[in-house]
Parts: C-alpha cells; structure tokens; sequence
C-alpha cells in the first residue's frame, strides 16, 4: 500500500476519499485526512495504520490479502459526527496512478 499523501479516485459503488487532502461526506467536511502506519503497532490484531485528521485519529486500519493475493487496507472510520462507524476497504488502483475507497454502512441510524 501506499503511503500518505495518495490520491483516491472514486471507486465502484462509492465515493471517493483522500489519503490526503480534503474528503466531504454529509456533515463531515474535513482537510488533512492523513493514513499514516502505526510505528508502535503490536499485537497480531493491532491495526497496521491511523487515520488522522489534523491531530486527531478519526480511524484506524489493517493490512489485509484479498483471495487473488492483492493486498489492501480495511478501515474503520468513526467520529462524533456520524450515526455509525464506516466501513471501508482501500485498494490500490490497478493503473498504479491513485487508490479506490470503497465502503458502506448500515442502513439503520442511530435513534432511528
């Protein structure tokens, strides 16, 4: 995977984010996303990344392997703001020019 600082361009079936720059979804509208590997990871569960915003951690994310052998992130992303955590996988596009977001959410809110 890349590093931060990588573009996202859309991706199927979702919008698209920033590893780096700004991203816009309902209430959220936040520069300086920033995916940056968790030095101090430990532990076989222990995410392998942080999602930051300025200096507040919004996420966290995982190294993964896709069954063709693809390695991927997949992220929680939470904050205040939102009805509920979302779920996201970060794929490198397959040009090598940028990455795709794909994610969802239930459909249920809460206090709904």
């Amino acid at each position: 995977m890349g590093g931060p600082g990588a573009e996202c361009k859309p991706g199927r079936g979702g919008q698209a984010g920033h590893g780096r720059g700004a991203t816009g979804q309902g209430s959220l509208q936040a520069k300086g996303v920033r995916l940056v590997t968790d030095l101090r990871a430990s532990g076989e569960n222990a995410p392998s990344h942080r999602v930051l915003v300025g200096r507040a951690e919004i996420g966290a994310a995982w190294t993964k392997k896709s069954n063709e052998g693809r390695e991927y992130l997949g992220l929680k992303l939470d904050d205040p703001s939102f009805a509920a955590p979302i779920y996201a996988n970060l794929f490198d596009d397959e040009d090598g020019e940028g990455y795709s977001l794909i994610w969802s959410r239930p459909n249920t809110r809460r206090g709904d």
